[in-house]
């Protein structure tokens, strides 16, 4: 016969993991960065395709 696996209720479960204060970023700033980030991303995503497509011939 195996072991019970029944585990009790965490402490932590309700909450959430914090940010500290010095490391947290404005929200304006926050989706400024963002669009920024995944224009590149999206840049550099089409540019391998394309890459791709031409030497694909």
């Amino acid at each position: 016969m195996g072991r019970d696996n029944k585990q009790g209720k965490s402490a932590n479960k309700g909450s959430l993991p914090q940010t500290p204060k010095t490391k947290k970023i404005a929200p304006n700033k926050a989706s400024e960065k963002a669009n920024e980030e995944f224009s590149q991303e999206f840049t550099d995503l089409i540019n391998s395709v394309t890459k791709e497509g031409k030497t694909k011939k």
